[in-house]
């Protein structure tokens, strides 16, 4: 066990706790990771706010002020013994690393990440206060991050549904044709083929999925033309109130909302449909999304055939590039959605290692059959 550094009681209470009198040297280490990884988060929040501005600069500056209360928890704790300066844990860095380049939805789901992983609710010595600080600051990135996902939703659903066929599809069809024996020119043509396919099957059903989509929920905004009718309601029937009725609401808040659209003599609707339609994003960007990411994808496992490999080769090759792709999507997708991203990342690996082998035992299959 460390020998203690001090044994000197602090002259005033740190956080509203008593002071330390057995302070140890892993204490002392401890400490200082805290607050070099609450100096980091704090310029994290800070390079955020550079690129944001309205409520979300204010609301990331915030949260910057916050983490620097933190830090200031750790300078009074250690005291004397702060010693130099030192550097964040190495995710608290890269999250830095990407919120200087960036600045994007990416950095705010890896900051929620962060939030969730504080250290502080099973650590004596930080106050119930900054416990407290930092779940709620989890929160607050998630809502911000939310915004960033409404946006792009509908894009990111194309591109990573897209390259994750690309990359399966692809590399089954490769397998089934290269098990059957058939020469590689064969096989590379084949899967030429699979890709220019899938991809155009891909951007003409995402585009009619999307644009459907957007067609349902036009159906669903109110008539612009009705707002002129509500100055000549009848103030005492007061058809207005069916309106939001059919809405959803209960005949009392309903009759609430009536009202105070009559007193403005407008009608607008609470639930828009502007941030709908932006979560499901545009027919035209989702179908080049979806056939650009297909196509990205669909080309990896012809890699080694464009090199001259051949056989089994060949395949073991193609599998090992798909299988770093998908370990890439998978991880991306976790990471954006506020969730580990390991597990995602196995779990793309295992879906699509597990169809392009089942359909390579089925070529064997059919090859075999065929001879």
């Amino acid at each position: 066990m460390s020998e203690p550094i001090s044994n000197a009681p602090r002259a005033s209470e740190v956080g509203g706790q008593p002071p330390r009198t057995d302070v140890k040297a892993a204490d002392v280490r401890r400490w200082r990771k805290y607050l070099a990884d609450e100096r980091a988060e704090a310029a994290v929040y800070r390079d955020l706010a550079s690129r944001r501005s309205g409520e979300e600069r204010a609301i990331l500056l915030e949260l910057a002020e916050a983490e620097g209360r933190h830090e200031a928890h750790w300078v009074e704790l250690l005291g004397d013994r702060l010693g130099r300066p030192r550097r964040g844990d190495v995710r608290t860095r890269v999250l830095g690393f990407f919120a200087k380049r960036f600045g994007s939805v990416f950095v705010l789901a890896l900051a929620q990440r962060a939030e969730a992983r504080s250290p502080y609710a099973n650590d004596s010595d930080a106050t119930a206060a900054m416990v407290a600080d930092e779940r709620i600051h989890e929160e607050v990135v998630r809502g911000l991050a939310a915004r960033g996902r409404s946006r792009i939703s509908g894009t990111f659903r194309a591109a990573v549904f897209g390259a994750n066929d690309g990359l399966v599809s692809n590399l089954a069809l490769v397998a089934g044709v290269a098990a059957t024996g058939l020469p590689a020119a064969t096989v590379l043509l084949t899967g030429i083929s699979g890709l220019l396919a899938g991809a155009l099957s891909m951007g003409a059903g995402e585009y009619v999925s999307v644009r459907s989509q957007r067609e349902l929920l036009e159906a669903s905004v109110p008539n612009p033309g009705a707002g002129s009718a509500v100055r000549d309601l009848d103030v005492d029937a007061n058809e207005l109130t069916l309106v939001y009725r059919a809405r959803g609401m209960n005949p009392e808040a309903a009759a609430a909302r009536a009202a105070a659209m009559l007193a403005d003599h407008s009608l607008r609707d609470a639930d828009s449909g502007d941030q709908a339609y932006e979560e499901v994003g545009t027919g035209l960007s989702a179908a080049a999304s979806s056939f650009c990411f297909f196509a990205s994808g669909a080309i990896i496992p012809l890699i080694p055939f464009f090199f001259g490999v051949e056989g089994i080769a060949a395949l073991i090759v193609a599998a090992v590039l798909v299988g770093a792709a998908l370990l890439l999507t998978g991880a991306v997708v976790g990471v954006l959605s506020g969730a580990a991203p390991l597990p995602r990342a196995l779990r793309q690996l295992a879906i699509g290692i597990g169809a392009a082998g089942a359909t390579y035992v089925l070529g064997l299959l059919f090859g075999a059959t065929v001879l």
